[in-house]
């Protein structure tokens, strides 16, 4: 017969090492931008739960600084919220399996903000919400930039105006509360600190452990 501090001893030897094994998997919900799915996964002790999954395409951002060292933001209203938010140029993994990471990006840059740019690298990476999602993106630094014409913008886009904000006003501006947008506090403390202590920054084809597939998946099996 064991006691409790044998039982917790017994736990902690074992955690770490379980296969979370998915017995069955069934999609409840399939929306324009999103799929929700049900999986039986099977628990430490064998009890299988249900747990709740929202398929995503991913998203890209981009963190454009000018020579001057300013960051080109945009102000958009998020419906889910009712208001408008002040964010990093940024949209959906959903150009089809051919489009890369880096050209989403590219595209998303010049359909938002009009801008192109010589020099990317990869910032951060950032998994958004990883309890009931697999929605994750990747935040691009892109230096050296130019104008292009302006792009038709339509729906929420054609109400977005462009702001060109200093780092340090952007950092004051998250500790404040103002900047809330998870993408837009990822990437920009992360170029903050990644100014600060001179670290090199990754390539633009760095491995993307967590990229989200499975919607893309789903939709092109269809």
């Amino acid at each position: 017969m064991t006691g409790p501090g044998e039982d917790a001893q017994a736990v902690g030897e074992s955690a770490g090492i379980h296969e979370f094994a998915v017995r069955a998997s069934r999609s409840v919900y399939d929306g324009a931008i999103l799929t929700l799915r049900v999986d039986e996964v099977e628990m430490p002790g064998g009890r299988v739960a249900e747990r709740e999954v929202v398929e995503h395409h991913g998203a890209v951002a981009v963190v454009a600084r000018d020579a001057q060292g300013r960051i080109a933001m945009v102000r958009q209203y998020r419906h889910p919220i009712g208001r408008r938010l002040l964010e990093l140029p940024a949209g959906l993994l959903d150009g089809g399996a051919d489009e890369t990471p880096l050209a989403a990006a590219q595209r998303e840059l010049a359909e938002e903000v009009d801008l192109a740019a010589d020099d990317w690298h990869v910032l951060v990476d950032v998994d958004l919400s990883p309890g009931f999602t697999d929605e994750a993106l990747r935040v691009f630094l892109a230096e050296g930039l130019h104008e292009l014409d302006a792009a038709a913008r339509h729906d929420e886009e054609a109400d977005m105006s462009v702001e060109w904000v200093t780092l340090d006003d952007a950092v004051a501006r998250i500790l404040s509360g103002e900047i809330v947008n998870a993408t837009c506090v990822a990437g920009i403390l992360a170029v903050a600190a990644a100014a600060a202590r001179g670290v090199p920054l990754r390539h633009v084809d760095a491995p993307w452990t967590d990229q989200p597939t499975a919607l893309q998946e789903r939709r092109a099996g269809r």
